[in-house]
């Protein structure tokens, strides 16, 4: 058993993230086009048919453009909370559903849980998604880093994290006050820095794939992000999620975690080959 997960657009232009098994998949956010996401799915080799839930974590265009010519396309169900669907996206012929936080639904053999954030939002969540015991965390759009994001955090596999701004960048940059206020004040975004703490305290070891995302046109760059990342990485591969392009299809799988007491025999097995190693 596996769990595949993609970036198809991740930034301020749009954000949308694929994780699915064999069988089924969620899409968190549909901040792009509904033919943009068609398209990239199908760059990366990605099906559409097999999306069975489509989880908005809030009312911001760029997570919710095109959700609704997608969901009616295609049938499939949105699940939103019943606050943020008073604010937006509109249009929705079919089943939606609201979510609670803290509840997991289950699409399939995945779960995913919603929990709550600090974001400008009228009722913000990022969400926990699991699959017999892999875990993926889609955690952007958070003004701080919240007792609930290091709860989910510490327990996962693979993490879509913001890392939105550089500081020096920020305050530097051609932004009027206002708005590097409203990025910085404990309820926009959170910086690399921020980001990075995160992942050096809280960090489960077993995670595997950390990609930085929702990374700032203006206040950041890839290069800059990745670079403050890698020298703390160890064993985890750092990806930048795009706000151009949507990333390579990534894959998580039970074999890749064989606990640190294992017998030499299965060591030997490992070396062999009859693990999984993708």
């Amino acid at each position: 058993m596996a769990l595949q997960m993609a970036s198809l657009n991740s930034g301020s232009n749009g954000n949308c993230y694929y994780i699915g098994n064999n069988s089924e998949a969620v899409l968190i956010d549909v901040g792009i086009s509904c033919r943009e996401t068609e398209i990239r799915m199908k760059q990366i080799g990605l099906s559409i048919n097999k999306v069975k839930a489509i989880f908005i974590s809030h009312e911001h265009t760029d997570h919710i453009k095109g959700v609704s010519v997608l969901a009616n396309k295609y049938k499939i169900p949105v699940y939103i909370t019943s606050e943020t669907s008073k604010r937006g996206p509109k249009l929705i012929k079919h089943l939606s559903a609201h979510f609670i936080a803290d509840q997991p639904i289950q699409i399939g053999s995945i779960e995913v849980t919603p929990f709550r954030k600090e974001h400008d939002a009228i009722d913000p969540h990022s969400f926990f998604v699991s699959d017999q015991g892999i875990n993926v965390g889609v955690i952007t759009d958070i003004g701080v880093v919240c007792d609930q994001v290091i709860h989910y955090f510490r327990q996962c596999h693979a993490v879509f994290l913001e890392s939105n701004y550089d500081e020096i960048m920020l305050e530097n940059g051609r932004y009027p006050f206002i708005l590097k206020e409203r990025i910085r004040n404990g309820k926009g975004h959170i910086s690399n820095k921020q980001a990075l703490d995160l992942f050096i305290n809280h960090r489960s070891s077993f995670i595997t794939h950390l990609f930085l995302s929702h990374l700032s046109k203006e206040n950041n760059c890839p290069e800059l992000a990745k670079n403050l990342f890698l020298p703390h990485a160890n064993e985890t591969e750092i990806i930048i999620a795009s706000r151009y392009i949507a990333s390579q299809v990534y894959e998580i799988s039970h074999t890749q975690f064989i606990p640190i007491n294992k017998t030499q025999q299965n060591r030997k097995d490992l070396q062999l080959g009859l693990f999984d190693k993708e």
